[in-house]
């Protein structure tokens, strides 16, 4: 075999000519090759099989998921309430890191079982010809130059030149997107021709749907198309999602102020207040508690598995929980156009008779829609042109028009059954032809002669029908029918029709007719004749789906762009798009152009354009890495093997539930149950919604962890006894961290969530106008709990009565904040904001009862050293909470208003809070400021305060 080092699949066996390729591959294309001759090249090339990738050992990849700083931060947190002795919480905090990593390890698998499903796709046996005898051999046995024959229903085992094709036609959606089988021949095209224009090649795991051909192997195994997609596949590396990356900034962000915090107080204790050291670093373990927002791993996946469960009922499931997250964030979607943006069945649309242009209404295989000439409806029984055409499309058809539970379908060619469906619209009986129009003969369909044609025997006379290409119908037709008879055909009448037709993006029909002789019986190429009659052309197109409409222009008011990539042709892309409103008129970039733009300026030119078309599985790869260089969050549509690449390197991959290959899925974040172009944009508003209560929760979080943790620092500062201690602030984060902020998982979407651009990849998830809010929130929180221990504490209560007032004033608090976190923006203050969802009346209610329980329950009072309260002071604390309310929604009032008014409060707070606070001195007589025992805060029978 001449240059059997060179790589197969680099060679354009497509542009050659059969003795070309067959000299290529030393190949016999009789006898095939010998038994030995085959034994040695299994040897040289391997078996025809998709290698397998090494995996990584189990535990490795366990491991792998706890190497975030955010898990870090949880584990620090874990040591420090176990040096605290509080084991329940050390082991709570561990269990969510935990179920965190084994949620990750679960996931992890994706990329190995999509390509496990690529290997699937592999045929088992294949039809060989060795030594001029023709067998069954396992596929895994195939070599580089063998002869392999086809038939209807094979699995073609390997990449082929095909040799010889008998009406064969092969289903290659799975590698080029288009729906419809490919017509093959065994002709040589121009080298630069997409995988979807190379007739006289078979391609590796494609399926014969009808007919029979044998072709020569040009590739095996990893050398194949599909061997080539797996390897695209083995090496794109799955992007994070934007939350993701928000999370982990976040957590080392978090981890560095909480050190710096909690170094800067221990230092101050030390070296300022002189406290002792062990007591001091304990103090310091409790700030860090009270200020890590452990709840908000848990949080996180809680809000997310909600958002699956909500998509979920809007036919979009999710395989992947962060994902449902990315959906909200996404700027750009590379859709399908097949099935996904347009119905995936073929409709008539528009017909062209010699009197005029006819439109046709309704759309898929249901026979209901109407004809209108212009703007007026018309009846196919008073045209009889019209008529005649619709009985030769009917007639002239292999195809069966089928109902089931309301549903049409066809059986057959999707092309044959839009005719049927025409027809149907009509009137014509579908069900009485059979009996009424018998067929005596038939020239079937074959892309040598681009054509069909039919002799039947009707009521009282004999007719041959025609249908196919028009430029091959027409050479056989003199006349053409008019409603008032048949004249001489007018070549430039129906050059203008095909103008018309094809400016749509139709496919076109072309019919015609002529009347047989009685004793005509039989039908052939020389008897069809070449005097038909031409009644017509029907132009047919995929047509939009009308909520993949509304849903594309819903899309751009939301700011995201929607471009089409498919495997279509350029002009019937273009159409479609112009129909649905996706780009702005301009033509479709096809794949050859984009083969001759460098990686560089790939960027600019994607950006530019809205219409692909003609594209391989590398085209796709391409272009959704040069959005992503660009910044775009990018979602990309798919369901063949060949889009696969593409769905796993894209930030979201999404997958059609029902035509797509268990291959697309596997590599998919997301998949369409309905196909439906309509359920991404469902799904984005669910995937807005879920940030925007993930966002919601840690408005929430951090200013009452921030507030707990003030409280223990002013302490500290101004030498007070700890107004909580930190049993008590583990009891207020248990209670309320995830009872509280889980609430916030079940809010509404906003009323201008889609009106709202998408947010930058680069944003972070707390912007300044919410840190404002959440220091301001943090100290408001601080000055009413610290102000009503220190009153308390001037009035001569006890200090065990003093923390207990203070403890139900932070509780309180957050339970009211809870009320103002809902709408992060907008006025809570109002009618909706007070009227809430069931949830957040239930956990607040949930979190007063325990508080009710931790108050006046005499073991919860032993072991967390808590006193009754009288119902003066619980007034106190529900009327200085409804101030508190006020004073949040001043402040996102001031938001609105004027962006320099948010720092108005902030600066007047530090004042309120120095004057609230008594000035450093010994908390009672006898024990110096500098020097009281902290240990009594930690554990009561090592030392008292009084």
């Amino acid at each position: 075999m001449p240059d059997e080092d060179k790589r197969n699949g680099a060679r354009p066996w497509h542009a050659w000519d059969l003795e070309r390729a067959l000299d290529e591959l030393g190949a016999d294309r009789e006898a095939g090759l010998s038994d030995e001759e085959a034994a040695g090249r299994l040897e040289r090339h391997g078996p025809n099989r998709l290698p397998e990738r090494k995996a990584k050992h189990p535990l490795l990849k366990f491991l792998h998921h706890y190497h975030n700083v955010l898990i870090y931060v949880l584990l620090v947190a874990a040591a420090g309430t176990a040096l605290l002795g509080h084991w329940i919480d050390t082991y709570i905090i561990l269990a969510v890191v935990l179920i965190n990593g084994l949620i990750g390890y679960i996931q992890e698998g994706r990329a190995e079982k999509a390509l496990a499903a690529v290997r699937g796709m592999l045929s088992l046996s294949a039809h060989v010809v060795r030594g001029g005898r023709a067998e069954e051999r396992p596929a895994e046995e195939v070599v580089p130059g063998d002869l392999v024959q086809l038939k209807s229903g094979d699995r073609v085992p390997a990449d082929l030149r095909l040799l010889s094709t008998r009406e064969l036609r092969i289903n290659e959606a799975s590698l080029t997107g288009e729906s419809e089988a490919v017509s093959k021949t065994v002709d040589p095209v121009d080298e630069s021709a997409a995988l979807g224009d190379r007739r006289c090649m078979a391609y590796s795991g494609t399926l014969v749907v009808s007919g029979r051909g044998a072709g020569i192997v040009t590739a095996t195994g990893e050398e194949t198309e599909l061997g080539r997609i797996s390897r695209m596949l083995a090496g794109v590396s799955s992007l994070t999602t934007p939350l993701l990356r928000q999370v982990a900034r976040f957590g080392r962000t978090l981890t560095v102020i909480i050190l710096t915090i909690g170094t800067a107080t221990f230092l101050i204790g030390r070296f300022v207040r002189g406290l002792e050291l062990g007591e001091l670093f304990l103090s310091v373990v409790g700030l860090a508690v009270a200020a890590i927002p452990e709840g908000l791993p848990a949080i996180m996946t809680i809000i997310l598995a909600i958002g699956v469960q909500r998509m979920a009922r809007r036919n979009a499931i999710i395989r992947r929980l962060p994902g449902v997250e990315t959906l909200g964030s996404v700027s750009v979607i590379c859709s399908d156009k097949t099935g996904t943006l347009t119905r995936g069945e073929m409709t008539v649309t528009a017909v062209a008779l010699t009197g005029g242009d006819l439109s046709v209404s309704g759309a898929g295989y249901a026979p209901e829609g109407e004809f209108k000439a212009g703007s007026e409806s018309i009846e196919a029984a008073e045209h009889p042109v019209l008529e005649r055409l619709v009985t030769a499309a009917a007639l002239c058809n292999d195809a069966r028009l089928l109902q089931e539970d309301g549903e049409w379908s066809i059986e057959g060619s999707p092309t044959e059954g839009a005719l049927l469906a025409l027809a149907a619209k009509a009137g014509f009986d579908l069900e009485e032809s059979n009996s009424s129009w018998s067929r005596l003969d038939e020239i079937p369909f074959e892309s040598e002669h681009k054509f069909m044609a039919t002799l039947h025997r009707g009521p009282d006379q004999r007719v041959v029908f025609l249908k196919g290409a028009p430029e091959q119908v027409l050479e056989r037709c003199r006349r053409q029918q008019a409603s008032e008879g048949e004249q001489p055909l007018e070549q430039g009448l129906w050059e203008e029709a095909e103008k018309r037709l094809a400016s749509g993006g139709r496919r076109m029909l072309a019919l015609a007719w002529r009347e047989a002789s009685g004793s005509e019986d039989k039908l052939s190429f020389e008897t069809l004749g070449d005097d038909l009659v031409l009644l017509g052309l029907v132009g047919l197109q995929d047509p939009p789906r009308e909520e993949a409409i509304a849903a594309v222009r819903e899309c751009q008011e939301a700011g995201i762009r929607v471009k089409m990539i498919t495997g279509d042709h350029a002009l019937t892309a273009s159409a479609i798009a112009a129909e649905i409103g996706i780009g702005e008129g301009g033509e479709a970039v096809t794949g050859s152009e984009l083969d001759g733009i460098s990686d560089e300026d790939l960027p600019g030119r994607v950006e530019e354009a809205d219409v692909f078309a003609r594209v391989s599985p590398e085209h796709k790869l391409r272009l959704v890495t040069a959005l992503q260089k660009r910044g775009w969050i990018t979602a990309m549509t798919g369901d063949g093997v060949n889009d696969a690449p593409a769905l796993k390197k894209a930030d979201i991959g999404i997958a059609m539930g029902i035509k797509g290959t268990e291959v697309s899925k596997e590599a998919a974040e997301m998949v369409l149950a309905d196909d439906n172009f309509a359920s991404i944009v469902h799904a984005v508003e669910e995937g807005r919604t879920v940030y925007d209560n993930l966002r919601k929760a840690l408005l929430f979080m951090l200013p009452t962890n921030g507030g707990e943790a003030l409280v223990i620092i002013a302490a500290i500062l101004f030498g007070l006894a700890l107004p909580i201690t930190p049993a008590q602030i583990l009891w207020i984060n248990m209670i309320t961290a995830v009872t509280l902020a889980l609430a916030l998982a079940f809010e509404p979407m906003e009323p201008d969530a889609m009106q709202r651009p998408p947010r930058r990849a680069d944003e972070s998830l707390t912007p300044p106008s919410l840190l404002l809010r959440i220091a301001y929130v943090s100290v408001l929180l601080t000055v009413t709990t610290l102000g009503i221990y220190a009153w308390a504490k001037g009035h001569g209560l006890e200090v065990e009565y003093a923390r207990t007032l203070a403890v139900n004033m932070l509780i309180i608090g957050e339970v009211v904040y809870l009320f103002n976190s809902r709408l992060m923006t907008r006025r809570s203050l109002s009618r909706a904001g007070l009227k809430a969802t069931p949830w957040v009346w239930g956990a607040a209610g949930v979190v007063v009862g325990l508080q009710m329980l931790f108050t006046y329950l005499p073991p919860m009072q032993r072991l967390f050293g808590v006193r009754p309260l009288a119902a003066l002071h619980w007034g106190a604390i529900v009327g200085i909470n409804l101030l508190f309310f006020l004073l949040v929604e001043a402040e996102k009032a001031f938001a609105r208003r004027r962006e320099k008014r948010r720092g108005l409060l902030l600066l007047l707070l530090p004042a309120f809070l120095a004057a609230c606070l008594p000035a450093p001195r010994a908390t009672d007589p006898g024990v110096p400021a500098t020097h009281y025992d902290i240990r009594a805060e930690i554990d009561p029978g090592a030392g008292s305060l009084e």
